[in-house]
């Protein structure tokens, strides 16, 4: 994006939010120097190869603190936590691997756990303590790392075409960590689950539509739908719940088992997002010729949070294929997390425990 498409860009948005006086331009000088210095205060700029500034499309507006990559010494797993990096055609990245204790010549699952922004792999893998329900129950759990250079606050780029699809880059380079760890360790390939938060729930949500040979389960925790948003203006706008009913509805695509978190108090990403993802979920069985029952709704007050939870299952109400938490009072953080991780709120369901409940079948 070169310095006329900014200014034009910024132009649009001061007219939408009629902050801008007819005539005026965003390009003034100290109008201009305002907005530039708002965006470098929020993180809304990045450097790209050329050393220019441009504009980076968040997910995350507001943070408690940024990731520090702290770790939890409070609890020390007996297993490994490697440092490893993909490189493929499509890019490369670095990945943390958790690989549970007597875990060698055993086939595991596996689950992709994508960082929101402002977030690393450690500051993750402490916030959720999924490292430790790798060691209970016996799975690999991996934690890719986006880039500055991809993503100035280090969001997934959920919100550009290019990365909607299969043969984008961020795509192609997740999967490709998935393709990376089954060369290296056994892998049970039927599964491989991938959940996030905020941007990285929405970049779950597209990983799950995209490779559903490679994903047999999606949670996405206060995430947006898949093609919520094109560009910066629309990003912004899906990220308040304004995004066109038929983009966060979807275009079709393959059916996956999912599992989504969203507090009704959420101010970065509004609920509104989190039910269109229940929705696309949903109708891509019904396209399937497998319509889902609505099995149960049931309010209950759980860590302390009243939470509604409905249930979506297959035709013989056997298995539950699509499940929604509504967190009553709950806001832009992964409920039941790590005060030591950022993006935690220790209140409310475990959302760690509930997602590795669902991915790998377990009972209520």
């Amino acid at each position: 994006m070169n310095t006329q498409d900014i200014t034009d860009t910024i132009d649009r948005a001061l007219d939408a939010a009629g902050l801008r006086p007819k005539g005026s331009k965003a390009g003034g000088g100290g109008v201009r120097d305002i907005i530039a210095r708002a965006l470098a205060a929020a993180g809304l700029t990045r450097t790209n190869p050329t050393g220019m500034a441009a504009p980076v499309r968040r997910a995350d507006r507001a943070t408690p603190r940024p990731a520090t990559g702290a770790r939890d010494d409070s609890a020390p797993s007996p297993g490994r936590f490697l440092s490893l990096t993909h490189v493929g055609e499509a890019g490369r990245r670095d990945y943390r691997l958790y690989v549970p204790a007597g875990a060698e010549g055993r086939a595991l699952p596996v689950v992709l756990m994508l960082h929101g922004c402002r977030q690393n792999p450690d500051d993750f893998a402490v916030g959720t303590r999924m490292n430790e329900h790798a060691e209970r129950h016996g799975f690999l759990v991996a934690y890719p790392a986006q880039t500055v250079r991809a993503n100035g606050s280090n969001c997934w780029n959920w919100f550009e075409p290019a990365q909607q699809g299969r043969a984008g880059e961020e795509p192609s380079v997740l999967a490709g960590i998935v393709g990376d760890i089954g060369h290296h360790h056994p892998v049970q390939a039927d599964r491989v689950f991938v959940a996030g938060l905020s941007a990285g729930a929405a970049m779950a949500v597209i990983l799950g539509r995209t490779y559903p040979e490679v994903f047999a389960g999606v949670a996405a925790h206060s995430g947006l739908p898949v093609g919520a948003a094109s560009d910066v203006s629309s990003a912004f706008a899906a990220m308040q719940g304004r995004g066109a009913a038929h983009d966060r509805r979807g275009h079709g695509g393959p059916r996956v088992r999912t599992i989504v978190f969203h507090g009704d108090a959420d101010a970065t990403v509004t609920s509104p997002n989190g039910e269109a993802i229940v929705t696309q979920a949903v109708d891509a069985y019904a396209r399937s010729g497998e319509p889902l029952r609505k099995l149960t709704r049931l309010d209950a007050v759980v860590g302390g949070r009243r939470c509604t939870t409905t249930e979506f299952t297959a035709a013989s109400g056997e298995s539950t294929m699509v499940e929604a938490w509504t967190v009553h009072g709950g806001a832009h953080a992964w409920y039941g997390g790590n005060p030591a991780g950022s993006f935690t709120d220790a209140a409310g369901p475990d959302a760690s425990s509930e997602i590795v409940r669902f991915f790998l079948g377990q009972p209520r």
